[in-house]
């Protein structure tokens, strides 16, 4: 079993239009999403350089699109495009996402309802 490096992104916040209620759609809200990638992180410590790594900038601007475009009903369909963004560079073997809805129409007091998604690059150790 191989052991991974990780990168996190925590507490990326966006707005967004997800929801099964036509009012979510309509005002949307913000979502926060925390990101654990797993891959080998020993090149770029070697290299020093940027290229060697998932550069954090540009997948949280790539995230980012994801929240704030097209709408879905669930936040854990939101969680596994998300996955699917970061799992499409080929060095991440494994992401954890949660998505955070703080303010999911629920009528009680909370502080937070999110989901969590698990996702391995195919043939990856866990």
């Amino acid at each position: 079993m191989q052991n991974f490096d990780e990168i996190r992104l925590t507490g990326l916040t966006v707005f967004g239009r997800h929801g099964v209620f036509a009012h979510e759609r309509e005002n949307g809200q913000e979502f926060t999403i925390d990101l654990r990638l797993r891959l080998e992180l020993a090149d770029a410590a070697a290299s020093d350089d940027v290229v060697d790594t998932v550069h954090y900038g540009e997948l949280a601007e790539q995230v980012a699109a994801v929240v704030a475009g097209e709408p879905v009903n669930l936040i854990e369909a939101l969680a596994q495009r998300i996955a699917d963004v970061v799992l499409a560079d080929p060095r991440v073997q494994q992401v954890i996402v949660t998505v955070h809805k703080p303010h999911a129409p629920i009528e009680l007091t909370f502080s937070d309802v999110s989901v969590t998604i698990t996702r391995s690059r195919q043939g990856a150790s866990q």
